[in-house]
């Protein structure tokens, strides 16, 4: 039989002590940051927190860089972590854009959001596997009624409701809800049980957000905007936000400061940043995880 010292069954006591404790402390959680993966509230849909928007100033940004240079910029992005891109109907040629840039990419490595503008006359099967089409996709993770900006518009576009819940049922789309524009319109957002997501303008400062005027060049009312993001956010819906730069109208410090507002005030799950070069992704990245930090 070994023999052990005194002093040897207390350094072993002492190490199983030491062992048994580390079990009951909690596991610091890894840093977030602007790649990560996020469930959209109730939509079970996961997105990257940062998107690849393509409707700066309608898409002319994005369409000026032409296709070659445009694939680069949506690799790059891709390369970096961004797997969430989104498109509209009305920002021209960036469906069929955006479908060449991902060409040959797996399809389950990254999303696709795109937005329908709720015309009269305009069939929504039809106009949801037209873009489906331009964007070589079978389907889209996400669609959204465009630009949603009287109150009236959860009656005014439920044929549009319809067709986009008919889309889901043969799994052409997978979630659905609106982007929304002034606060007529944003006050039909909470409460609302159709939509399982919302776009919502936001920043700091209140450039380009919303107010009674829908189409104002003055400021939005922020308070109230957080206050409807935080209602629907309780109600589990996903929030994505847009106009983190004012469109373009903030400096550096001004972004960084609407990012982290953004996150850390306002509670939005995602935002959509459109860009022209590959500094503005690496900048984007950057402030979001300033932000989550």
């Amino acid at each position: 039989m070994s023999h052990c010292s005194r002093r040897d069954l207390l350094k072993t006591g002492l190490a199983a002590t030491a062992l048994v404790g580390t079990g009951n402390l909690p596991v610091k959680a890894a840093r977030a940051t602007a790649t990560d993966w996020v469930t959209l509230g109730k939509s079970d849909i996961k997105v990257t927190r940062l998107a690849f928007g393509t409707g700066s100033f309608s898409g002319k940004v994005q369409r000026d860089l032409g296709q070659d240079q445009f694939t680069r910029l949506v690799r790059y992005a891709y390369d970096r972590g961004i797997r969430f891109f989104e498109t509209a109907e009305s920002y021209g040629e960036m469906h069929k854009m955006l479908g060449v840039a991902l060409k040959g990419i797996p399809r389950d490595s990254y999303r696709l959001m795109s937005k329908v503008t709720t015309r009269e006359g305009v069939d929504p099967q039809g106009k949801i596997d037209e873009l489906r089409k331009l964007a070589n996709t079978e389907y889209f993770d996400i669609m959204l009624l465009h630009w949603q900006h009287v109150a009236s518009w959860p009656t005014d576009s439920l044929r549009w409701q319809e067709g986009i819940q008919e889309a889901q049922e043969r799994k052409a789309v997978i979630a659905r809800g609106a982007s929304v524009h002034g606060l007529p319109a944003l006050r039909q957002v909470p409460g609302n049980k159709w939509l399982e997501l919302a776009m919502i303008r936001m920043n700091h400062k209140g450039t380009a957000m919303d107010a009674e005027d829908y189409n104002t060049q003055g400021p939005g009312n922020v308070n109230e905007v957080v206050a409807h993001v935080k209602q629907v956010r309780k109600e589990d819906m996903g929030v994505i936000s847009m106009k983190l730069a004012g469109e373009g109208r903030f400096n550096r410090e001004d972004r960084q400061k609407a990012m982290r507002f953004a996150f850390q005030n306002a509670g939005v799950q995602c935002v959509t940043v459109g860009y022209k070069n590959t500094v503005e992704i690496d900048e984007a990245i950057e402030n979001l995880n300033l932000a989550l930090a």
